[in-house]
């Protein structure tokens, strides 16, 4: 007989608030890391052709490391495994871990091994734009860094089992030792091949992704080998558990497709215009420091904990765990949203406009990042949203959102990028209309399948919120006004302390603001760091 499954343990909200707190401070470290990679990339290559081939390059290994590593590999097997933990008890747990990292580990090999023999042909599909050079060279890249997504799809299966252990700051790590690896190995790589770092430099960048990959993998082994992991192959694939994240995977597959499909419409859309690949994604990295600061830590915590809930049929704690995470996204991310579209000029200006990175490409990058600001809080509701449908083994409602998702942003793009003539601009617009519309379709559903979603206390929490957004927004448009007027005529030191007093006074407006409003995710934040330092007492 299996052992009995452990009770419950309590997870109230103070606790979960501040397991938020650890990942995000973590998921923050990595994606200024992050950003200080791409300001390094930006400084030495601009917003040129060959960055764009650079980009390309990674895109293609990164989509499938967003698909199938950190996507639908994560979602279904910390899904199972949490389950798995609650039900049969940690051996077991961990014979079904080594049966699928050896599963992960072949396939992905196979993987790699075919994206290097048709690297030419995928380089071609994803920029049609490109001169035939451009053609050769990305592809040698690509080529390079390949292996990648065999080393982030393991490392990703260490963090899911962490995570579904409850170990979250280790693994929200690992990401900010794959921005170090990169970092130094990179440019250390870049300089010997090329110390003017010319385009050939860009095979040293190339280089250090493997190297962060490398890091990013290794630094969460021993942690793993502490909570009583020990590998033994095993090639089972007809094990329930392994068939069950299977069919977990396949739809999640294809809904991810569908995210993926997007990005690289987006990517042929914008080969067409020199330097428009470069400018989306460092608007869109940008954008990213709040999302996976916020939207992922809260996905992160809110995943193991509904999926528990799910497994022990407690539908009413899936329920209030599931809409407190959806509110808390977001409560961070409505400030973080418009602190970006007010404020896109200086902060762009102030992270990237130097070296080869001109005040042109600070224009043109700032308006993207207005654009990608919008879909901001679609985004995070989504991290939370998502995976809680496969929790419920409801794996195809997110299917065929996704699906549906392509052919609105495909229409969307010719709309607005060739049709209204808004090129990148409108690229990143298409993006936040489909992920806002894609939050929309889901929380409707999902509140059908969870009998409701607190869906009353999320509007009366939407409205209160709307009025502290309106007072910063205010604060910020005057700031940009008034303020900052002249902030490209400043010496740095100037620019910085002017940039973030203007920031932490808007930071500061919104929360009193948010506080006085009786806003409940802002008081339960004020109640936990009251609790944090009366301990520290």
């Amino acid at each position: 007989m299996p052992p009995d499954p452990p009770e419950p343990t309590a997870t109230p909200a103070g606790s979960a608030t501040r397991q938020v707190g650890i990942v995000g401070l973590a998921v923050m470290a990595s994606r200024v890391l992050g950003l200080a990679r791409d300001l390094i990339i930006a400084a030495l290559f601009g917003a040129s052709r060959s960055l764009d081939a650079f980009l390309i390059a990674f895109r293609i290994p990164n989509l499938l490391r967003d698909l199938f590593a950190e996507g639908a590999l994560s979602t279904a097997f910390v899904t199972v495994f949490t389950q798995k933990i609650a039900t049969d008890g940690d051996e077991s747990a961990w014979k079904l871990a080594s049966k699928v990292t050896t599963i992960v580990a072949i396939f992905m090999s196979a993987l790699v091994l075919l994206g290097i023999l048709f690297a030419p042909l995928l380089v071609r599909l994803q920029a049609p734009g490109f001169a035939p050079g451009d053609v050769a060279f990305t592809t040698f890249l690509l080529r390079i860094m390949y292996p990648f997504i065999l080393l982030v799809s393991l490392a990703a299966l260490v963090m899911g089992m962490l995570n579904a252990r409850r170990i979250f700051g280790v693994p929200a790590m690992a990401s900010s030792f794959f921005n170090l690896g990169s970092i130094i190995g990179g440019v250390t790589l870049g300089w010997w091949i090329d110390p003017g770092f010319g385009p050939k430099s860009l095979i040293g960048l190339a280089l250090g992704t493997l190297v962060g990959g490398l890091f990013q993998l290794g630094v969460q082994l021993p942690t793993l080998r502490k909570e009583g992991f020990r590998f033994r192959f095993d090639w089972d694939t007809r094990d329930a558990g392994v068939r069950r994240i299977i069919a977990l995977m396949i739809p999640a597959i294809i809904a991810g497709s569908a995210v993926q499909v997007n990005v690289v419409v987006n990517g042929i859309f914008a080969s067409y215009q020199e330097g428009a690949i470069s400018w989306l994604q460092y608007a869109f990295r940008l954008m990213q420091l709040p999302l996976g600061v916020f939207g992922v830590a809260i996905a992160t915590v809110t995943l193991p904990l509904v999926s528990r809930s799910a497994a022990l049929g407690n539908r009413d704690e899936f329920r209030a765990i599931l809409a407190r995470g959806i509110r808390l996204a977001f409560f961070l991310t409505i400030p973080s949203a418009i602190g970006l579209i007010c404020l896109a000029e200086p902060i762009i200006g102030l992270i990237f406009e130097r070296g080869r990175f001109d005040h042109h490409a600070t224009i043109e990058t700032a308006a993207a990042l207005r654009f990608y600001a919008i879909g901001l809080v679609g985004y995070a509701g989504l991290k939370v949203l998502a995976p809680a449908f496969y929790a419920l083994d409801q794996r195809r409602t997110p299917m065929y959102v996704s699906l549906l998702s392509i052919g609105v942003n495909l229409a969307l793009n010719a709309t607005l990028a060739f049709g209204l003539g808004w090129g990148h601009r409108g690229l990143a617009l298409s993006t936040s209309i489909v992920a806002m519309l894609n939050f929309a379709i889901l929380y409707v559903l999902m509140g059908r399948l969870a009998g409701g979603l607190e869906t009353k206390a999320f509007a009366q929490a939407l409205a209160r919120l709307g009025v502290a957004a309106a007072g910063l927004a205010v604060f910020c448009f005057a700031a940009q006004r008034l303020v900052l007027t002249d902030f490209f005529r400043w010496a740095l030191p100037v620019k910085i302390t002017a940039l973030l007093g203007v920031i932490v006074a808007a930071g500061v407006l919104f929360f009193a603001s948010s506080y006085l409003l009786h806003v409940p995710e802002m008081r339960e934040t004020i109640e936990l760091v009251r609790r944090r330092l009366r301990r520290g007492k």
